[in-house]
């Protein structure tokens, strides 16, 4: 007997995202799903799609640790819990693989391999760069069992919006250990293939993973997004003072150095030296405008 997942993806305004994301649930390999909407008041028809695909369609605010607290712990059922965003696509075999990493070799929180979609010059360097992150301290928990989520606390709602996925991804560590999710069963003619295809990417059959359709967003308004979240980490280095993951993910050394050269990823960097230049010229960029916002 399947074990039931509840997934939650967190809206706002999702219309254009919404349906391939909750279609890319629909049609996963494992059947036993419970899919929950927790919306934060949109203006647009995502409510709407979203009640063609599940009657679990909730109001709730004012950011997205309150959102997928109230998801994940007032309002899901399963064994397991996931989060996502609206411009998120599972592939189809994910949510079985996840479930078989748990049963086989017992971790506390799963690492999703995420692969940034877009055809764009700017989307192109940012798919290279999130290759390096996967498992990583950069990286984050998406998948867990939800009575361990209920008993750290779900998402610290007193943080302000930006370094919350590290938070959680550190207290389930103090629990026990992460794995990365990355590969499963293999999956032919799935119906997203071709709108993945359009973005830019051809699935490889057995990837196990999320990808993440944002916007193809200029490098002005990037930017600014992370200028934007930069004001946060004031309050997320206070709270883990001194912890060393702090120190690799905020500090130069690992950002831009170690990460991408450990467990023999510096062959990516040989392979794709142009990349390489486009991924550390963006990271520049993002310091920069870290600092300048200080």
């Amino acid at each position: 007997m399947q074990e039931k997942v509840s997934v939650v993806i967190t809206t706002k305004n999702e219309e254009k995202n919404i349906e391939n994301c909750l279609k890319s649930i629909q049609l996963q390999t494992w059947t036993n799903i419970e899919i929950i909407v927790v919306d934060n008041n949109s203006s647009d028809r995502t409510k709407e799609l979203s009640r063609q695909y599940t009657e679990l369609v909730f109001d709730k605010g004012p950011e997205r640790s309150a959102q997928r607290n109230y998801g994940l712990i007032d309002i899901a059922t399963g064994v397991y819990g996931m989060f996502i965003d609206a411009d998120m696509i599972l592939t189809p075999n994910l949510i079985e693989t996840c479930v078989n990493e748990f049963l086989s070799n017992k971790p506390i929180a799963l690492h999703i391999e995420e692969i940034v979609l877009g055809k764009g010059k700017l989307a192109r360097i940012r798919r290279f760069e999130r290759s390096f992150y996967s498992g990583t301290c950069i990286d984050g928990v998406r998948f867990f069992k939800l009575d361990d989520f209920k008993k750290i606390g779900g998402f610290d709602a007193a943080l302000p919006p930006g370094p919350e996925d590290w938070d959680l991804d550190k207290r389930f560590k103090k629990m026990g250990r992460l794995t990365l999710v990355n590969s499963g069963s293999s999956v032919e003619n799935w119906p997203l293939d071709d709108f993945i295809q359009s973005r830019g990417i051809t699935r490889p059959r057995s990837l196990a993973g999320i990808f993440h359709n944002e916007d193809e967003q200029s490098l002005k308004g990037y930017l600014a997004k992370k200028s934007y979240y930069s004001g946060s980490m004031d309050a997320y280095k206070s709270k883990w003072e001194n912890d060393s993951d702090i120190k690799r993910q905020l500090g130069f050394f690992y950002r831009y150095i170690s990460v991408f050269l450990e467990n023999g990823k510096w062959t990516r960097i040989i392979n794709n030296p142009l990349s390489f230049v486009g991924v550390i010229s963006l990271r520049l960029l993002v310091g920069f405008t870290y600092v300048s916002s200080r």
